[in-house]
Protein backbone atom coordinates (compact mmCIF):
# COMPACT_ATOMS: atom_id res chain seq x y z
CA UNK A 1 0.00 0.00 0.00
CA UNK A 2 1.60 3.59 -1.03
CA UNK A 3 -0.75 5.75 1.27
CA UNK A 4 0.38 9.83 1.74
CA UNK A 5 -1.22 12.63 3.67
CA UNK A 6 -1.22 15.69 1.87
CA UNK A 7 -3.50 19.00 2.60
CA UNK A 8 -7.05 18.89 2.06
CA UNK A 9 -8.70 20.95 -0.47
CA UNK A 10 -10.61 22.93 1.55
CA UNK A 11 -8.66 23.30 4.68
CA UNK A 12 -8.14 19.47 5.11
CA UNK A 13 -10.66 17.33 7.20
CA UNK A 14 -11.04 15.92 10.05
CA UNK A 15 -8.84 16.77 13.39
CA UNK A 16 -5.34 15.87 11.48
CA UNK A 17 -6.11 18.34 9.03
CA UNK A 18 -5.44 16.37 6.06
CA UNK A 19 -6.96 14.47 2.95
CA UNK A 20 -5.78 11.22 2.87
CA UNK A 21 -4.68 10.04 -0.78
CA UNK A 22 -4.11 6.27 -0.97
CA UNK A 23 -1.82 5.05 -4.26
CA UNK A 24 -1.93 1.43 -5.95
CA UNK A 25 1.07 0.26 -8.14
CA UNK A 26 -0.14 -1.15 -11.57
CA UNK A 27 2.21 -2.57 -14.66
CA UNK A 28 0.38 -2.17 -18.11
CA UNK A 29 0.45 -5.63 -19.32
CA UNK A 30 0.52 -6.21 -22.82
CA UNK A 31 -3.88 -7.10 -22.47
CA UNK A 32 -3.98 -3.74 -21.34
CA UNK A 33 -3.26 -2.03 -25.02
CA UNK A 34 -4.97 -1.39 -28.43
CA UNK A 35 -3.31 -1.92 -31.32
CA UNK A 36 -1.00 1.56 -31.28
CA UNK A 37 0.72 0.28 -28.27
CA UNK A 38 -0.85 2.51 -25.66
CA UNK A 39 -3.14 1.68 -22.70
CA UNK A 40 -6.75 1.12 -24.32
CA UNK A 41 -9.09 3.49 -22.69
CA UNK A 42 -12.04 1.55 -20.84
CA UNK A 43 -8.64 0.41 -19.14
CA UNK A 44 -7.85 3.47 -17.09
CA UNK A 45 -11.09 2.53 -15.54
CA UNK A 46 -9.89 -1.35 -14.52
CA UNK A 47 -6.69 0.48 -12.86
CA UNK A 48 -8.90 2.91 -10.84
CA UNK A 49 -11.07 0.58 -9.80
CA UNK A 50 -8.01 -1.57 -8.42
CA UNK A 51 -7.07 1.41 -6.40
CA UNK A 52 -10.44 1.79 -5.01
CA UNK A 53 -10.46 -1.81 -3.78
CA UNK A 54 -7.00 -1.62 -2.74
CA UNK A 55 -8.15 1.15 -0.79
CA UNK A 56 -11.30 -0.50 0.90
CA UNK A 57 -8.79 -3.39 1.72
CA UNK A 58 -6.50 -1.09 3.54
CA UNK A 59 -9.28 -0.29 5.95
CA UNK A 60 -10.03 -3.49 6.62
CA UNK A 61 -12.74 -4.12 4.49
CA UNK A 62 -12.83 -7.12 1.98
CA UNK A 63 -15.89 -7.01 -1.12
CA UNK A 64 -16.91 -10.24 -0.60
CA UNK A 65 -17.48 -10.42 2.84
CA UNK A 66 -19.23 -7.18 3.04
CA UNK A 67 -21.76 -8.85 0.66
CA UNK A 68 -21.76 -11.77 2.81
CA UNK A 69 -22.02 -10.48 6.41
CA UNK A 70 -23.57 -6.69 5.93
CA UNK A 71 -25.47 -7.37 2.52
CA UNK A 72 -23.92 -4.44 0.83
CA UNK A 73 -21.88 -3.90 -2.22
CA UNK A 74 -20.33 -0.98 -3.83
CA UNK A 75 -21.48 -0.03 -7.93
CA UNK A 76 -19.64 2.46 -10.10
CA UNK A 77 -23.15 5.24 -9.79
CA UNK A 78 -20.90 7.62 -12.13
CA UNK A 79 -17.62 8.44 -13.79
CA UNK A 80 -16.20 11.09 -15.40
CA UNK A 81 -12.61 10.82 -16.66
CA UNK A 82 -10.31 13.48 -18.59
CA UNK A 83 -7.20 11.47 -20.64
CA UNK A 84 -4.12 13.83 -20.71
CA UNK A 85 -1.27 11.42 -21.70
CA UNK A 86 -1.17 8.11 -22.83
CA UNK A 87 0.43 5.09 -20.97
CA UNK A 88 2.80 2.40 -22.91
CA UNK A 89 2.97 -1.46 -22.51
CA UNK A 90 5.01 -2.44 -19.76
CA UNK A 91 4.51 1.20 -17.80
CA UNK A 92 4.66 1.50 -14.16
CA UNK A 93 2.12 3.65 -13.09
CA UNK A 94 0.35 4.58 -9.80
CA UNK A 95 -3.05 4.88 -9.32
CA UNK A 96 -4.44 7.56 -6.52
CA UNK A 97 -7.93 7.21 -5.17
CA UNK A 98 -8.80 10.45 -2.58
CA UNK A 99 -11.96 10.30 -1.08
CA UNK A 100 -14.10 13.72 -1.58
CA UNK A 101 -17.17 13.34 -0.52
CA UNK A 102 -19.28 10.98 1.91
CA UNK A 103 -22.94 10.99 1.67
CA UNK A 104 -25.56 8.34 3.49
CA UNK A 105 -24.68 5.87 0.69
CA UNK A 106 -22.44 6.78 -1.14
CA UNK A 107 -18.65 7.88 -1.78
CA UNK A 108 -17.09 10.16 -4.49
CA UNK A 109 -13.23 10.04 -5.30
CA UNK A 110 -10.77 12.09 -7.09
CA UNK A 111 -8.83 9.58 -9.03
CA UNK A 112 -5.41 10.35 -11.06
CA UNK A 113 -3.09 7.43 -13.12
CA UNK A 114 0.88 8.73 -13.07
CA UNK A 115 3.67 7.56 -14.07
CA UNK A 116 5.23 5.76 -11.32
CA UNK A 117 8.21 7.80 -9.69
CA UNK A 118 7.31 10.38 -11.42
CA UNK A 119 3.82 12.14 -9.48
CA UNK A 120 3.62 15.13 -11.54
CA UNK A 121 3.19 13.87 -14.71
CA UNK A 122 -0.72 12.77 -14.57
CA UNK A 123 -2.04 10.74 -17.26
CA UNK A 124 -5.98 10.96 -16.68
CA UNK A 125 -7.86 11.73 -14.14
CA UNK A 126 -11.47 11.43 -12.61
CA UNK A 127 -13.95 11.28 -10.43
CA UNK A 128 -16.04 8.68 -9.73
CA UNK A 129 -19.07 8.23 -7.59
CA UNK A 130 -19.61 4.90 -5.82
CA UNK A 131 -23.33 3.90 -4.42
CA UNK A 132 -23.96 1.25 -1.63
CA UNK A 133 -26.43 -0.79 -2.17
CA UNK A 134 -28.19 -3.88 -1.25
CA UNK A 135 -27.05 -6.90 -2.15
CA UNK A 136 -30.71 -8.46 -2.38
CA UNK A 137 -32.64 -5.65 -3.93
CA UNK A 138 -29.62 -3.87 -5.64
CA UNK A 139 -30.68 -0.57 -4.29
CA UNK A 140 -29.27 2.41 -2.27
CA UNK A 141 -28.36 1.45 1.47
CA UNK A 142 -26.93 3.18 3.90
CA UNK A 143 -23.15 2.43 3.90
CA UNK A 144 -22.69 -0.07 7.49
CA UNK A 145 -21.72 2.23 10.56
CA UNK A 146 -19.08 0.21 11.28
CA UNK A 147 -17.23 1.25 7.61
CA UNK A 148 -18.23 4.65 8.41
CA UNK A 149 -16.20 4.77 11.60
CA UNK A 150 -12.84 4.03 9.58
CA UNK A 151 -13.37 6.41 6.50
CA UNK A 152 -11.83 9.79 7.35
CA UNK A 153 -14.33 12.30 7.76
CA UNK A 154 -14.39 14.12 4.44
CA UNK A 155 -18.05 16.32 4.33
Amino acid sequence: MLAGEWPGRNGGCGDRGVVKIFRWPVRVYYEDTDSGGVVYYANYLKFMERARTEWLRSLGFEQDRLAETAGVIFAVRSANLEFISPARFNDSLEVSAQLMQRRRASLTFEQGVYHAGQPGQLLCSGVVRVACLSVDHFKPQAIPDFVVKEIVDVD
